[in-house]
């Protein structure tokens, strides 16, 4: 363990957290995680069973609270870098761990809770537009604190787009018809949620990603939702219906629905019509990409996660 970043996680036992907590603890750091005191007391299904996963990997609880200023700069303090991946509800609220941050003056590496689209590379309209605003301020307000950071790029989690073929009200591949937003030939990029952390953790002590947005965009899982479908029907033998929803009527949609669907579907506009996780050049001057770093990531492919749903 030595010279290994110490490892606070804010977060880490949400969606994506959990998985970061884990390739942390694998990768050889001391990992820490911020946690309520009710929460560790007093867990709840399916938390009850991952706090005794993270106690019988030696993961380090510190009792504090987002909102506790005293308690979140004590955690900070202990630890080298800070990686926060608390969800929707607290995303405005990580100006908290910047001034927490700030007073304890110990980290070398901030990671914001970010873990989609580059926010400040999309065009999309309301709702999603204000999401990826606020994040895009974010990123503005941790640069003028002069807290070291990286940006974590992450595109679509594999085990929500591609478990679903990205169908919003799905919970499993469709077997039968599939509704493609734009003409299908816009590529996105899909990551298996264990490779978006190890990439993750890989950044956290490397020269290379300080003050950069890591991408995770592996050639591999770069396909068009097209490609996507034609994999899956090759995989059950079987020809999906396709129905193609023009731009015209996807912004329709979007102004008539409700939240929270309006801004998923606004997400969905942003990368399947608009291609907002493609179509632009990475330039050294802001990022960098995860699998060019770290070729040794034996990272999976869109094609092995569909495997599994088959």
């Amino acid at each position: 363990m030595a010279g290994k970043s110490k490892i606070l996680i804010i977060g880490g036992t949400g969606y994506i957290g959990k998985f970061i907590v884990d390739a942390s603890v694998k990768s050889g750091h001391p990992t820490f995680i911020l946690i309520r005191h009710s929460t560790l007391s007093n867990p709840a299904p399916p938390k009850s069973h991952l706090i005794q996963t993270f106690t019988n990997s030696g993961v380090t609880f510190i009792l504090g609270d987002l909102y506790d200023h005293e308690s979140l700069v004590n955690a900070i303090k202990q630890v080298d870098v800070v990686i926060s991946t608390v969800g929707y509800a607290q995303l405005n609220d990580q100006d908290k761990i910047v001034a927490a941050i700030k007073e304890a003056g110990n980290i070398k590496r901030f990671f914001p809770s970010e873990f989609g689209n580059d926010v400040d590379r999309v065009h999309a309209v309301e709702p999603a537009k204000s999401v990826f605003g606020h994040k895009a301020e974010f990123r503005r307000f941790i640069e003028a604190a002069g807290v070291p950071y990286t940006y974590v790029s992450s595109n679509f989690f594999a085990g929500i787009f591609v478990r679903t073929l990205a169908q919003l009200d799905a919970t499993a591949p469709p077997r039968d018809k599939v509704v493609i937003l734009g003409d299908g030939n816009i590529k996105a990029v899909y990551n298996k949620e264990e490779d978006i952390a190890t990439y993750t953790i890989k950044a956290v002590d490397d020269p290379r990603t300080l003050n950069k947005i890591l991408y995770i965009r592996p050639p591999a899982n770069t396909i068009s939702m097209n490609d996507l479908v034609s994999l899956w029907e090759k995989k059950i033998g079987k020809t999906l219906e396709r129905i193609y929803v023009p731009e015209e009527q996807v912004l329709k949609n979007i102004q008539e629905a409700s939240s929270p669907l309006n801004v998923k579907l606004g997400i969905c506009h942003s990368v399947f019509v608009k291609g907002d996780q493609t179509n632009f050049e990475i330039e050294p001057s802001f990022g960098v990409e995860a699998s060019e770093l770290y070729p040794d990531v034996k990272y999976a492919t869109v094609d092995e996660v569909l495997d599994q749903y088959v």
